[in-house]
């Protein structure tokens, strides 16, 4: 298999390491944690490293909704997001939200683990976020 096929093969816990490379402030920030997809809801709960602070919590969740060849990702409040493509060793999609512009490739070549890598640009951002997923 090449990539994931459907929505069900990302069900279940992940455990989660990124890199944040931010270009705009000149440093590199560390996450690990955790990740899981149960009912259509991703959850990622993290703790971030940033230079000469003391680490940082965070959560996500974000709505997951099989479509055909793939998966629309919403925000947690229901507004879309972006797309993931399935049955492919790669995905990339795009959201604008103005004025700043996310650009998305999922890597699926080594799956079930993956990748995704984020590259931001707006008039205040200008950073590439890459976190890798292995199965827990």
């Amino acid at each position: 298999m090449s990539g994931p096929m459907c929505l069900d093969d990302f069900c279940g816990g992940w455990t989660l390491s990124r890199r944040i490379d931010d270009r705009q402030a000149g440093h590199v920030i560390s996450a690990e944690g955790r990740a899981e997809l149960v009912e259509g809801v991703w959850t990622e709960h993290v703790t971030m490293h940033l230079p000469d602070q003391a680490p940082i919590t965070g959560y996500r969740r974000y709505l997951w909704r099989a479509e055909e060849a793939g998966i629309s990702v919403f925000f947690d409040d229901a507004r879309a997001f972006h797309r993931i493509a399935l049955g492919a060793a790669e995905s990339v999609d795009r959201h604008l939200c103005d004025p700043d512009i996310y650009d998305v490739h999922y890597a699926f070549e080594d799956w079930p683990s993956w990748r995704a890598i984020w590259t931001v640009q707006g008039p205040r951002k200008d950073y590439i976020m890459e976190t890798r997923y292995i199965r827990a």
